[in-house]
């Protein structure tokens, strides 16, 4: 109770602290007071009480009350955007100050799935932090990067855990069938034409394994190790891809059980280093990733 009441009473009109700005990001980013919460280490009350506060403070709504959710409003965008400028600007700042001695090079392996979708916004500040850490990105399937980070071809390795390739744990991604929505009558054929990534991919193994259990017979009309590839043959309209629901672009069509295709199991997403990453810039990058994509 003493927290908000001190929390509303910190609050002006014309204040919008970095605290306050965290935790209108927070919001914005999860979906949620309860998940924002957890993610500042705050009280549920607490983000909700200096969430309405500043809405009073602005006489503007930010956020749309849903059942299960929070969206922003309108004005709410406006504000998230500088909030996000104030907290990269606020990071640039304390890294050149406190971090600027901070120099090396990382190479990090990630599959194309997660190198287009999850890691662009994560490496983006990353190198806003620490500008004088060169990165490589190496763009390649799991299986292709677990040997690579045995033997030290690469620092770090975000990647689905695949059998050779350990690490620690990220989280659970879901998986999805998708095509465009022009194409979206293509679940109707039986076989059902799909385009999947070559044999040892975690995602190929799910789709088929779930395809198998639920009697639906398929043909694999094309394959390829390049996401590229496969987002070229549904855009074509001559497949269903089952993606990872993070690389699933915007103009799909997510498609599932009201189209008579099965649930898929979720990928493990995980972190490995290899034996030589025990070094400033890797350790600063890992904690990145990891932070990042748990939130």
């Amino acid at each position: 109770m003493y927290e908000n009441r001190r929390v509303v009473r910190s609050l002006c009109p014309r204040t919008l602290d970095f605290d306050v700005m965290t935790m209108i990001v927070a919001v914005a980013d999860t979906g949620s007071i309860s998940r924002a919460a957890k993610a500042v280490c705050r009280s549920q009350s607490a983000v909700s009480m200096q969430v309405k506060a500043l809405e009073k403070a602005l006489s503007k709504s930010l956020f749309v009350r849903k059942p299960r959710s929070v969206v922003p409003t309108q004005d709410g965008e406006i504000l998230l955007a500088y909030a996000r400028r104030m907290l990269s600007m606020r990071d640039e700042a304390w890294a050149a100050v406190v971090r600027p001695d901070v120099t090396g090079r990382v190479s990090i392996g990630v599959p194309d799935e997660y190198a287009s979708s999850l890691l662009p916004p994560i490496l983006k500040e990353f190198s806003a932090n620490y500008p004088k850490v060169e990165i490589q990105v190496v763009g390649l399937p799991s299986v292709a990067l677990a040997p690579m980070v045995k033997e030290g071809s690469v620092d770090l390795v975000c990647a689905t855990r695949v059998k050779g390739l350990s690490g620690e744990f990220i989280r659970f991604e879901p998986m999805e069938w998708a095509a465009v929505p022009t194409s979206a009558q293509i679940w109707r054929e039986r076989p059902l034409p799909i385009a999947v990534f070559l044999p040892g991919s975690v995602a190929r193994e799910n789709a088929l394994r779930s395809l198998e259990s639920g009697g639906i017979r398929y043909r694999t009309s094309f394959e390829s190790p390049s996401l590229l590839g496969l987002l070229s043959m549904a855009e074509a309209g001559l497949a269903v891809v089952p993606l990872a629901q993070c690389a699933v672009p915007k103009h799909f069509e997510i498609l599932g059980s009201p189209h008579g295709l099965p649930k898929m199991a979720a990928l493990e997403m995980i972190l490995a280093r290899s034996a030589t990453s025990s070094r400033p810039p890797c350790d600063f990058l890992a904690n990145a990733i990891l932070s990042g994509l748990r939130r």
